[in-house]
């Protein structure tokens, strides 16, 4: 329900009028992990920087795949996951469950500039390297995509399955 309520709220943003579009946004500098704005979702919560377990490399290309396209963790795990832009276009890497994945693709589409900043996603531009930490809480199978408008379409989408 929150993660509904998330998308509610990036909807709204884009319709205030400060919007930029992805390949404005700077994510130069790293926000700090704040425990108490931690919200659970379906797929797991923002990790804290201080209890990774693991580091997982994934990079994404032109040819609108993530290398590796499916990833194994633990229930509970927290990992970074560091996300390398092989390509000459922006990229990004956003985790959720399919549903979720599918209904912000189609939001995209029909709001390309929609600016959106959340901790289980890493907008990288070409050449450059983004991060994501987060704590896969819930078993089960989940996705991971990039929903710039057609890249989704195109396959851009890998899988997570968390035991």
């Amino acid at each position: 329900m929150k993660y509904t309520a998330h998308i509610l709220a990036l909807t709204l943003l884009f319709a205030s009028g400060s919007v930029f579009t992805h390949e404005n946004q700077a994510h130069a500098t790293p926000k700090q992990f704040d425990a108490s704005q931690v919200e659970a979702t379906p797929f797991g919560q923002e990790g804290d920087p201080k209890k990774v377990t693991r580091t997982i490399r994934v990079s994404m290309n032109d040819r609108m795949r993530f290398e590796p396209g499916s990833l194994t963790v633990r229930k509970g795990e927290t990992v970074r996951l560091v996300v390398a832009n092989k390509g000459a276009v922006l990229h990004e890497m956003v985790l959720g469950t399919a549903q979720a994945l599918k209904e912000h693709a189609e939001l995209m589409k029909k709001h390309p500039g929609m600016e959106h900043d959340a901790p289980s996603m890493a907008h990288v531009k070409p050449g450059a390297t983004g991060e994501i930490v987060w704590q896969f809480t819930q078993a089960g199978e989940f996705q991971f995509a990039c929903l710039i408008p057609g890249h989704f379409e195109a396959g851009m989408v890998g899988k997570v399955a968390v035991k």
